[in-house]
């Protein structure tokens, strides 16, 4: 095909979920309340972890900066996803496109690298109880962040920048409901063999590596609880340790779904549902699976609204004198 022989496209059109009036209203409600109790629910934890310095301990600086970046996903994602239910066009630009993959590769790559610390940073607490605080120094859970937003930036820049090499002249619509680079190859009249191929290499890098940190440390820490001579401790242990692992298995299994397995560009339409889940489902679940069932989030979380309420009554009563 010659460049005489079509026009380059450099806007598209998200298809989205459905052209059903009514639908549209339902599916357009459930969004803005999911994404609505995301936020609140993960800046909420943020700001908690800020707040109470008895939280500025590794786990918790790990479980905040993730929190951070479940928002980042939601915030790059559902905005113009709502948007779109009542747009007329429900076009996006390249630059919108590549802006919105950004923040989404962003926020997946440098999840994938804290859930890896989150995971060394339990076995250690678990398995080495007495050399915690000298392995898990403050110096070096802000290294381990500071690589996690590293690789985070470094992943998502390279797959933007291949996107430079390729022309898109075919059909501008998108079958998703937001801007991801796979159905993006299928739209290009350049052969994306080599994106494709950087994708499976650099993404099943960074989740092999990851993967295998959160397994290792796991088998530890099993092993270590199979050990224990206590139920009470047992039970404790594998409390501590089930909530990471059920956000973990989530995370890395919708993951490895979409962007790892054969011919992912060529079935992309049969992933619409499963991205459905790790961009809304499971940066919602983050804060009720790691705050609810820990009781020093919790009680700090009372401590604060107890002081927040006494705060305000004093406030009032001042005024009123």
């Amino acid at each position: 095909m010659t460049e005489d022989n079509y026009s380059l496209t450099t806007e598209f059109i998200l298809i989205g979920f459905t052209d059903h009036p009514k639908l549209k209203t339902v599916l357009f409600v459930v969004f803005l309340t999911i994404y609505l109790v995301t936020m609140v629910g993960n800046l909420g934890l943020v700001a908690l972890i800020l707040m109470e310095r008895r939280l500025h301990t590794p786990m918790y600086i790990f479980l905040g900066n993730l929190a951070l970046m479940d928002s980042c996903c939601a915030c790059a994602i559902t905005p113009k996803m709502l948007e779109n239910f009542f747009s007329k066009d429900r076009m996006i630009s390249l630059y919108e496109c590549m802006a919105q993959f950004y923040f989404l590769c962003l926020a997946e790559t440098t999840a994938c690298f804290l859930l890896a610390a989150m995971a060394y940073d339990r076995y250690v607490a678990i398995c080495s109880p007495l050399q915690y605080h000298t392995v898990m120094s403050k110096k070096l859970c802000l290294q381990m962040t500071a690589v996690a937003y590293i690789h985070g930036n470094l992943h998502p820049i390279i797959y933007i920048g291949l996107l430079f090499r390729l022309t898109f002249c075919r059909s501008h619509q998108i079958n998703h409901f937001f801007c991801d680079v796979l159905p993006l190859f299928k739209l290009s009249c350049v052969d994306p063999y080599i994106n494709e191929l950087l994708i499976f290499i650099f993404s099943g890098s960074v989740l092999v590596f990851s993967i295998i940190i959160v397994i290792i440390s796991y088998l530890c820490i099993l092993f270590m609880i199979f050990k224990m001579k206590s139920k009470e401790g047992r039970g404790k242990a594998l409390s501590t340790c089930a909530s990471h692992f059920l956000y973990v298995s989530m995370f890395y299994g919708s993951l490895l779904f979409v962007y790892i397995r054969p011919n992912s560009v060529k079935e992309e339409d049969k992933d619409i549902s499963v991205a459905i889940f790790y961009t809304l489902v499971i940066p919602l679940l983050n804060p009720f699976i790691y705050s609810l069932r820990n009781k020093e989030v919790i009680n700090a979380m009372k401590e604060n609204i107890r002081k927040n309420f006494w705060h305000l009554k004093e406030i009032s009563s001042s005024v009123e004198n």
